[in-house]
């Protein structure tokens, strides 16, 4: 059952896009302390070969595994969150057409994940992940904005990543209704 929500290969195209390029932004992080580690290299490429037209299968998922498993091997919290970011660009692609709060993961995952990995390597500068929300937040393409509006409020719980995830929802979403109100 869709609950009514409509998407398009275009849309999961776009969305996966917006989350590759936020994975991408931190993969340094993970690469500085686990370079010969490919994983979430892998997993951002996998993104980006669907969000440009290719196709949405096992090569995918596995991509994303691999990265899961990459950031659960890490003694790295800044480097484990930045591979979480590439497996949430790797997921984006399988958003479902539920009007479920916790879809808003396969939306927004990678920029939160990467928002706190930045965060971690700053060593807890809080100010410099709502920054980099606020980055996201600007350079998110108006698609991404709309297929988030289809969806309810990220969801409650999910420790600091959820704290950024619903932040940058919540910002995603004020920024919408400002456009609405002027556009009106």
């Amino acid at each position: 059952m869709t609950d009514g929500i409509i998407l398009s290969m275009d849309d999961l195209r776009v969305v996966t896009a917006f989350a590759a390029e936020s994975a991408w932004d931190v993969l340094e992080i993970f690469e500085t302390s686990h370079s010969p580690d490919s994983r979430p290299r892998n997993a951002i490429d996998a993104a980006w070969t669907f969000a440009r037209g290719g196709k949405r299968g096992k090569a995918l998922r596995d991509a994303a595994w691999a990265a899961l498993r990459a950031a659960q091997e890490c003694d790295d919290a800044a480097a484990s969150q930045a591979a979480r970011a590439a497996m949430c660009a790797s997921s984006a692609p399988y958003l479902h057409p539920l009007a479920s709060s916790t879809q808003v993961r396969h939306i927004l995952g990678a920029a939160a994940h990467a928002a706190h990995a930045i965060e971690l390597a700053a060593e807890g500068a809080a100010d410099i992940a709502t920054d980099h929300l606020r980055h996201a937040a600007r350079r998110a393409d108006p698609k991404v904005v709309e297929v988030l509006f289809r969806y309810p409020l990220a969801p409650a719980g999910g420790g600091r990543v959820g704290e950024l995830l619903r932040i940058l929802d919540r910002t995603l979403r004020a920024m919408r209704q400002t456009d609405l109100a002027t556009d009106s």
